[in-house]
């Protein structure tokens, strides 16, 4: 069974696992205090452009997602997202779990348009029982998205002038941060876009390391007793320097980068090739994530050699799958794939 199910299915890039390895009977201090930590953040701080930001690191997106969230926000606020929002949809009601409402915005393309925004804080704040509603506190967005789209520059430009407009802090969720960043979409450099942004994250897990995802702070006030809100939810580590050994590897020698351009130039090799078979897509991504739509007879046979997901039905009884590339995936197994597809007719 060759898997495309996602990009976390195998373990750590070599250069991760060697790092863990090296340094496996050494000792350090806990919680993050040691200094593989400190190296990996002063390196993501020179990598994004932001040398006074504060970085933590955590083991996974909903516990990161989870913790800043909360950080950022007062009981009667909510998060803005997409409807189709990681937060949303695919966390289980975490926000929520943590007293804050999860405030919803249409999105075609998997992104959060700023008119939208706008147009929903000014209903709030028209509204005449608007201390009956829940608030909206801050603005979620995930680069890529969930369905592989990249944000522009001029979109991340509007959303931080809607932001400022409303006083709401700006998060990004960047679990597959990489594969935005090196994307054929991408018109901005990873400092550009933190300095559009109060809080984002470096994805690790899907992007070569073991576990593991870079939450980057900008804005002074977010910060403020954040370690203890990562105690309270959990989230403070006490092998820390696990985390810190991984990021310090990913930052090193442009690893991370690589990664994500291996993951994306198959992706492109596979959308290549299903669209050489005449394979529709549910919608363009440019990255590591592809969305063709298969006749029900092409996803069974598919289904006895290889993994992906089915992520939705249509009324015509063919699929949108997901196809995912990772760190191990190889062109090999990229063409094993398109070798199992038959042209359309």
């Amino acid at each position: 069974m060759i898997r495309f199910n996602s990009d976390y299915l195998e373990g750590a890039h070599p250069a991760v696992l060697e790092a863990l390895i090296r340094t496996n009977a050494l000792q350090s201090p806990g919680y993050g205090e040691d200094d593989y930590c400190r190296e990996a953040a002063d390196r993501i701080r020179a990598w994004c452009g932001a040398p006074d930001a504060a970085v933590h690191f955590l083991v996974g997106g909903t516990q990161v997602n989870r913790t800043l969230i909360a950080a950022a926000l007062r009981p009667h606020q909510g998060a803005v997202a997409a409807v189709s929002g990681h937060i949303a949809v695919h966390e289980s009601g975490a926000i929520e779990n943590a007293g804050h409402k999860v405030l919803t915005v249409p999105s075609g393309n998997g992104k959060v348009d700023a008119g939208d925004v706008d147009t929903l804080c000014a209903a709030h704040y028209d509204d005449e029982s608007t201390e009956h509603m829940v608030q909206p506190g801050l603005v979620y967005i995930s680069n890529p998205t969930e369905i592989g789209t990249v944000y522009t520059l001029a979109e991340l430009r509007a959303l931080r002038q809607v932001c400022d407009k409303w006083g709401l802090p700006l998060y990004l969720d960047g679990a597959r941060l990489g594969c935005a960043l090196v994307s054929e979409a991408c018109d901005y450099t990873v400092s550009e876009m933190a300095a559009l942004c109060d809080a984002f994250t470096v994805g690790g897990t899907k992007l070569g390391a073991l576990f593991g995802e870079a939450l980057v702070i900008r804005t002074t006030a977010l910060n403020r007793d954040f370690r203890y809100i990562l105690k309270q939810n959990g989230g403070m580590l006490a092998k820390g320097r696990l985390l810190g050994l991984q990021f310090r590897a990913l930052m090193s020698d442009g690893l991370y980068e690589t990664i994500a351009r291996h993951e994306v130039e198959l992706a492109m090799v596979l959308r290549d090739g299903l669209r050489s078979r005449g394979y529709a897509f549910w919608v363009d991504s440019p990255t590591n994530q592809q969305f063709p739509i298969l006749p029900e007879p092409v996803r069974n046979r598919l289904r006895e050699a290889f993994g992906f997901e089915c992520w939705q039905k249509l009324a015509d009884g063919s699929s949108v799958v997901r196809f995912c590339t990772s760190w191990a995936t190889s062109k090999e197994q990229v063409d094993a794939l398109l070798d199992a597809i038959p042209p359309l007719r």
